[in-house]
């Protein structure tokens, strides 16, 4: 029994260690908006932007007033649709920096 316990938990290492060695190969796209004062700010702009194709996990910094997003594996996410999916959540984004660039307009594509 306990050798099977050890391969598992060895292959949960391996698992883990290789998602982490994906996960710092994801590009990051940073959003800073004009407001961010709670959770419920921050929920709200990434249920928003979970909307947009191709966003796979969104994280907030209340503090810096910044969302970072990465995509899903393979796909290039929209400067312009995730501007837009600020918008619509009443908020203001200010500047959007990622592998398309750095916009603090609106992307005109």
């Amino acid at each position: 029994m306990k050798s099977k316990t050890y391969i598992a938990l060895v292959m949960t290492l391996l698992l883990g260690a290789s998602s982490s060695a994906l996960a710092a190969d994801t590009v990051w796209t940073s959003i800073t908006v004009k407001e961010m004062h709670c959770a419920g700010c921050a929920k709200k702009m990434a249920a928003r932007l979970y909307t947009v194709r191709g966003v796979k996990e969104v994280r907030a910094d209340l503090e810096k007033k910044t969302l970072i997003v990465a995509p899903t594996p393979g796909a290039t996410l929209s400067p312009r649709a995730m501007w837009e999916a600020i918008e619509k959540s009443e908020n203001e984004p200010i500047r959007l920096a990622g592998p398309a660039g750095t916009f603090t307009q609106k992307p005109r594509f």
